[in-house]
This record gives C-alpha cells, sequence and structure tokens, in this order.
C-alpha cells in the first residue's frame, strides 16, 4: 500500500516509505480516475437515500453539493443507515491521520449518538441510556487486558453519570459491587489518572476480582444491564500438550488469564478424549494466542489436531441373559437378568426401563443392573469408543436369597449387555459440524466439489449464505485448506456441533 483515496472528498493521499505518517495531497492516478469517480457516484447517492429532502435534491440535479453531503453523511453515520469505512495499515503507519480527522468530522458526539438500550433490573422493562441529563452510572466493559505490572486492567465505556474514584460500582451482571481504585484513561500504553470517568468517556480500572468483558456497571439503587457482547464462534480447534512439568502447572493459569483477555477464544477438556483443546477464529488468531502465552506467560506447548470424539451405537434389536453365579465355599454371588437391548433416535442418551413385575429381582438390586450396564457402555466393541443412544429395559430375572447382592447383579447386567450388543448390529457414528461459507460466484462448483469429496452434505445454496454440514475429521483446519487451496480470502465459516450420524 502506498496511497489512499478519500472517496469524500476525491482526494489522493500518498505516503512515503519513511512512515512519517502524513499523507501527502496528490492528483488521483489517471489509470483508477474513472473507478474513484463511479464510487464517489455510488457513495452520494448513499448518502442521498439518508433523507427525503436530499433524495429529492439529488434526483433533481445529480448531486449534492458539499455542505449536503458533509451534512447527510454525518446524520446518516449517526443515526446508523451508514457504516463508514476506512483503510489503513497501523504497522506501516499509512491512513491513521485520515482515521482521525474522519473520527472529529463525522462520528456524533456522546450527547448526539442513537440512546442506547437497556432494561432495568427491578421489572426487566426495556429502557433507553443516553449521556444527556441522566446522573444515573451506567458503563459496559467491553475489554480486559492482563497487564505484567498492574495486573487485569478492565477497560469500559460509560453511557451515562460519572464513576469516580476509590468508590463502589455495582456490576449489574455479576449481581456484586466491586470496589473501584484508582482510575485511568489509556493513551497507548501510558495510563493517565483521572479523578472520574464521565459519560461518553472510555476508562480503565485495575485489579477487579469478579468482573469481566460484556459486564454492566450501574448504580446499586438504580440498577440497568446492557444486552450481552454476541462474540464470533470458534471455527479453529487444537489440541495443546504442554512441553514441560513446569509448563503443565502454569498452563490453566494463563489460559484463564488469555480467555479473559479474548472472549472469543475458548478452552476446555474434553470428557471423552481427555484433551485440552483450544478453539479460536482462525490459524492466526491461534498463532498469536499461542505467541501470548509464550511471551506473556512463559508457557510453551506441542500442537496437535485434536482427536475425533467417535461414538458408537446399534441399529437392531435383541433380547438377552445376563447371569453371573460364584461358588467358593462360603457365601457365593448370585444375579440373573434378563434384558432387552435396542436403539434410540440420535441425541436421546441412555435410558434404562424397569419391567420387573412379581419380585422377580428385589428392588434394592436394580439400580446395581443399571450402574452395571452403564459402566459396560464406556467402552463399545468396534473400537470401543462410548456407546449412546441405547434403551434397555430388564424385564426378568432371578436371585438367591442368600448368595445374591447389589455387585453380583451389577455384574449380571454388564456380562448381559455386552453379550447382547453383538446381536444389534452395531455402527460407529462420528460427530457433525455445521458450517456456513461464502465464496465468490466462480469459485462455488470447485468448493462444492472439494466439500463432497471430504463427506460433507451440502443443505443448499443460497444468494446471500451456504450451509452445509461436514464430518469433524474434515472440519478441522478446514479454514486454512480453503484460503490455501482455492484463489479467494472472501470467506465466512461458522461451526455448530450438530449431532452424529453414523460412518
Amino acid at each position: 500500500m502506498s496511497g489512499i483515496v478519500d472517496l469524500i472528498e476525491n482526494k489522493f493521499f500518498l505516503y512515503e516509505k519513511e512512515k512519517k505518517g502524513k499523507g501527502k495531497l496528490e492528483d488521483v492516478p489517471a489509470d483508477i480516475s474513472e473507478e474513484i469517480e463511479i464510487s464517489h457516484g455510488e457513495l452520494m447517492e448513499a448518502v442521498a437515500e439518508v433523507d427525503d429532502e436530499l433524495i429529492e435534491k439529488y434526483l433533481e440535479s445529480g448531486e449534492l453539493t458539499e455542505e449536503e453531503f458533509s451534512r447527510g453523511l454525518k446524520e446518516g453515520i449517526q443515526n446508523g443507515q451508514l457504516i463508514p469505512v476506512l483503510c489503513g495499515s497501523a504497522l506501516e503507519n499509512i491512513g491513521v491521520d485520515l482515521l482521525l480527522e474522519a473520527v472529529v468530522k463525522y462520528l456524533p458526539s456522546p450527547e448526539n449518538r442513537i440512546p442506547v438500550k437497556a432494561k432495568k433490573i427491578e421489572d426487566n422493562t426495556e429502557i433507553t441510556v443516553s449521556a444527556n441529563g441522566s446522573d444515573v452510572a451506567s458503563a459496559l466493559v467491553f475489554k480486559t487486558v492482563a497487564d505484567p505490572y498492574a495486573g487485569k486492567l478492565t477497560l469500559f465505556r460509560m453511557f451515562s453519570g460519572a464513576i469516580k474514584g476509590d468508590s463502589s460500582i455495582y456490576n449489574t451482571s455479576k449481581n456484586v459491587s466491586e470496589r473501584i481504585g484508582q482510575l485511568y484513561m489509556l493513551q497507548g500504553k501510558t495510563q493517565i489518572s483521572v479523578s472520574e470517568i464521565s459519560a461518553g468517556d472510555i476508562g480503565t480500572v485495575a485489579k477487579l476480582k469478579q468482573t469481566i468483558t460484556g459486564d454492566t456497571f450501574s448504580s446499586s439503587n438504580e440498577k440497568v444491564i446492557f444486552p450481552p457482547i454476541v462474540f464470533p464462534l470458534p471455527v479453529f480447534s487444537r489440541a495443546l500438550l504442554p512441553k514441560t512439568r513446569a509448563d503443565e502447572e502454569k498452563i490453566s493459569h494463563a489460559l484463564q488469564r488469555l480467555t479473559e483477555e479474548d472472549p472469543t477464544l475458548k478452552v476446555e477438556r474434553n470428557s471423552q478424549t481427555g484433551e485440552l483443546l483450544i478453539s479460536g477464529l482462525g490459524q492466526v488468531h491461534f498463532d498469536v494466542s499461542l505467541e501470548r502465552l509464550k511471551a506473556r506467560f512463559g508457557v510453551e506447548v506441542d500442537v496437535k489436531a485434536p482427536q475425533i470424539p467417535y461414538l458408537e451405537a446399534i441399529k437392531g434389536t435383541t433380547k438377552v441373559q445376563g447371569k453371573y453365579k460364584k461358588q467358593t465355599g462360603g457365601k457365593g454371588q448370585f444375579g440373573d437378568t434378563w434384558i432387552e437391548i435396542s436403539p434410540l433416535k440420535r441425541g436421546e442418551g441412555f435410558i434404562f426401563e424397569n419391567k420387573i413385575v412379581g419380585g422377580a429381582i428385589p428392588k434394592t438390586y436394580i439400580p446395581a443392573v443399571e450402574k452395571g450396564i452403564e459402566e459396560a457402555m464406556a467402552s463399545g466393541i468396534i473400537a470401543h469408543y462410548p456407546m449412546v443412544d441405547v434403551k434397555v429395559s430388564l424385564y426378568d430375572g432371578s436371585y438367591h436369597n442368600v448368595d445374591s447382592s447389589e455387585m453380583a447383579f451389577k455384574i449380571a447386567g454388564s456380562l448381559g449387555f455386552k453379550k447382547g450388543i453383538p446381536d444389534c448390529k452395531p455402527i460407529l457414528i462420528e460427530p457433525v459440524m455445521n458450517m456456513a461459507i461464502v465464496v465468490p460466484n466462480d469459485q462455488v462448483g470447485d468448493i462444492m466439489g472439494d466439500l463432497n469429496a471430504k463427506r460433507g452434505k451440502i443443505q443448499g445454496i443460497d444468494p446471500g449464505e451456504d450451509i452445509q454440514k461436514d464430518p469433524c475429521p474434515c472440519s478441522y483446519g478446514r479454514s486454512v485448506e480453503l484460503c490455501s487451496g482455492f484463489n479467494f480470502n472472501d470467506w465466512r465459516k461458522r461451526n455448530v456441533c450438530d449431532g452424529v450420524r453414523p460412518l
């Protein structure tokens, strides 16, 4: 990047390689002048549609004056009809000066912005919060930062009222009061001490114990809460393995700090595979998070693709006897069960049904039979994956007055289940993810072919969004494959677990 065209004023700013950050006004390059003229006209038309008077003027004369253009642009941005898009590079110090000028020139002040919607805690009624004429404090926490010296920093935006230093503020989201110490405003990494943060300002406070990103601050005598921030769902997952024992001891705390700062980062321990999984918005997001993990917390990890949490199920039904009998010369063990094993619909889990009548098995032994079957389901017969979506009905059996016990019936239930499963047509099933992908029209055919080759099932094609189901083994790292295998970067993917299907 070497220059930026301001479509509003049709001006071209050239940036030198010395990275001084100040654009030099030049003539618009001839090879893009026609394209710029067309884009300027489209922008003017969009601005004119903000106001009836402006659109009427535009339709009559085909253009707006500079004053009308500026007024319509400000009005459209203020009421949310227009969203300004500015380009630049912070790394190369290009366009930052134009960004600051645009903020001052076109964005509304806190007093003029659209009132923010909130709800009163006492009666759940919806209200609007503005910076004008309200002494009631309300603020939204939009970011937390782990500072190596100051500890946890909480950044918040005041929407009404004010917060003073060395006081208390009520966290409506957590239903607790937090003690406020010294307040700061940030300029880059510099913390400037202030006595209070007023409506419209962005403030910072250190070492709040329970506040996280998305929480609401309000006055304790008039509690309000803002709608929660909706974060994008993770689309990229990897398993982490600490390199050393020291890394293993530090990793839990370090990951907790990272997720406090970045709510789009998710960390979980897979209950089936036992792996520590970290999920984010893509390869770059993942790489940056690992760099921060190493640089700020001194934790190094090995990375690998997650194990796929396969499951086992059945397609058939059978009736089988499970009998456990052991004689040792003294008190023996005896448990006798008859069970029916049948499949359930996907997602129904496990159902145990007691059909015993006439006291064939005493009630005190029934829970032991169920527990034995549940333990047997933890390891299937195909590949030792957990079994799901199975119904077991206990309908008959027998017991011994002396030798029967809970342990005997637990073993009998387990033996019967393991004996009957081979006759129930066991199957291996895999988790399925929902994916939404946006691609250029000329790439649709290639992408569909690639997805079909990886056993993806196309749910439909929409001019706005394409949603398809992809098996989990093919979903991990899918974003990287799409960007590297095809010549486009304008794509979006959403992974949502959507049950399982047979392999």
